[in-house]
């Protein structure tokens, strides 16, 4: 089966599977400890079986690498989906509709395919590399803002010293904490926002992998605080922070976060 295609069956099982958990003192209950090192709560841990029962069921790679059950070996030839069921679990659980499904497939180290679905809208977001990026079926790219004062930017800090991105948050129109990065990343891509900072230094491969691909491939760029190439381990116990913009505004934002 088609990977891409694989998605948007499994985004519908999943949509189904959750559907009762969403908004729910029972889908916040904490089962045990993911492979990440932090709580998985019940909505995650019912939206990762239904992917994992897929993709067995499937065998479309050879490795699985998920947000709460680490890596899980599966009886494809070859290979790697990095999957994080749900992204913005908090949101999730308290209602806020902004939570995704994000799924990305890799062989030898390189993302090929990215896919982030918002699980409240339905709303898809889909990259294969070289070949650009796609929201419900059509092409998107980033904005072409060129200014911090006419930027709208979200970030993503937890118990963090403000310190670090007071200079670029005295620069920028807008500030948005949206709490979930494949989305933020794949809002990039369409121009939603016109970039993103995550300086928890906890984002991980599983989160970021679907976006990232999503982001670049319609014209974006991902570095890490400094500008350099953003790289993440095949490990979830290993995290980053990130910037991602429209490209034009990278490295201002760069310069005022030095």
């Amino acid at each position: 089966m088609e990977f891409l295609e694989a998605c948007t069956q499994i985004a519908r099982e999943v949509r189904f599977a959750i559907r009762d958990l969403v908004g729910t003192d029972r889908g916040g209950d904490t089962v045990c400890m993911g492979a990440d090192g932090t709580p998985t709560k019940e909505i995650d841990r019912v939206a990762e079986e239904c992917v994992l029962s897929f993709l067995r069921d499937h065998a479309l790679c050879r490795t699985v690498i998920s947000e709460e059950a680490g890596r899980v070996d599966c009886d494809g030839e070859e290979g790697t989906i990095f999957l994080d069921p749900i992204d913005g679990t908090f949101n999730a659980v308290v209602g806020i509709p902004f939570f995704a499904l994000s799924l990305a497939y890799a062989e030898k180290g390189e993302v090929i395919h990215g896919f982030v679905q918002d699980l409240s809208s339905g709303e898809t977001f889909l990259a294969t590399r070289g070949r650009g990026s796609f929201l419900d079926g059509k092409p998107i790219s980033v904005s072409r803002v060129s200014r911090l004062d006419e930027s709208a930017m979200s970030i993503y800090g937890r118990k963090f010293d403000p310190r670090r991105v007071m200079h670029v948050g005295q620069k920028v129109r807008r500030w948005r904490l949206l709490g979930a990065s494949a989305l933020e990343l794949s809002y990039i891509g369409c121009g939603r926002i016109d970039g993103f900072i995550d300086i928890r230094g906890t984002l991980r491969v599983t989160d970021a992998a679907a976006g990232m691909l999503i982001c670049t491939e319609a014209g974006g760029m991902v570095s890490d605080l400094e500008g350099r190439p953003l790289h993440f381990p095949d490990e979830v116990t290993i995290g980053r922070c990130m910037v991602a913009t429209n490209g034009v505004l990278h490295h201002k934002v760069i310069e005022y976060l030095r």
